[in-house]
């Protein structure tokens, strides 16, 4: 793996160090496409697109994170399990993935909202201090990472899907966008990494790395 564009000077080829947070807290988010846009292969998994360079990256970031945040669907399709930091899943509907449903205390925390049809049998599953009630009808995504943020989670990480990607950048919660391009093109429709109403997100790039074909980049969000 080479580094192509380091803004950030790490004057380091380490991942660690070239995926290090400039500050904190941080909120980047990761995906991985294809060159022809796709998010994810005909199993409807990113994990049947990505290759061995985007996963050393993703577990360079799962290693800095303090608390991955992901939306219930992805988690639910992922196949996503317990880790080595707290799961935090978005959802509307308060619903708990089936595989997350036994899950240690704390170390699955649930985002949803007070309108939420799930949000008593989440607290009974889960326990009131490891469900987040952010927002009314929706959840607020800005005000969810205000509450990690306060609960110590500074370095948070969050992994789609697509639908989610977007609420975050139209809540301004997004710092970062960690970017892994494939060299592959497979057609049919599949999802973007940004999917749903339009939002306008301005990023400059941090760095870029490329590893036999792929590359792999960090963009910041411009401060408005």
């Amino acid at each position: 793996m080479r580094v192509l564009i380091d803004v950030l000077g790490s004057q380091s080829e380490e991942l660690a160090d070239l995926y290090r947070p400039p500050r904190l807290p941080w909120l980047r988010v990761n995906m991985v496409s294809t060159l022809d846009g796709a998010a994810n292969g005909e199993s409807g998994r990113s994990g049947s697109i990505n290759n061995a360079a985007d996963k050393a990256v993703f577990a360079a970031l799962r290693e800095q994170a303090d608390a991955v945040i992901v939306g219930a669907g992805t988690a639910r399709t992922e196949g996503y399990r317990v880790a080595a930091v707290p799961l935090v899943i978005v959802s509307h509907q308060g619903q708990i993935p089936e595989n997350l449903r036994d899950a240690p205390a704390g170390k699955v925390l649930l985002a949803t909202c007070s309108s939420s049809p799930g949000l008593d049998e989440a607290v009974a599953q889960l326990g009131a201090d490891n469900v987040l009630v952010v927002g009314e009808s929706q959840v607020d995504l800005a005000a969810l990472k205000d509450q990690l943020v306060a609960r110590g989670l500074t370095t948070l990480l969050s992994e789609g899907g697509p639908h989610l990607l977007r609420d975050l950048f139209d809540a301004g919660a997004v710092d970062e966008l960690c970017l892994t391009f494939v060299p592959r093109t497979i057609g049919g429709v599949h999802p973007r990494i940004v999917m749903g109403d339009a939002v306008d997100a301005d990023l400059e790039l941090a760095v870029l790395l490329e590893n036999d074909g792929t590359l792999l980049g960090r963009w910041f969000v411009r401060s408005s």
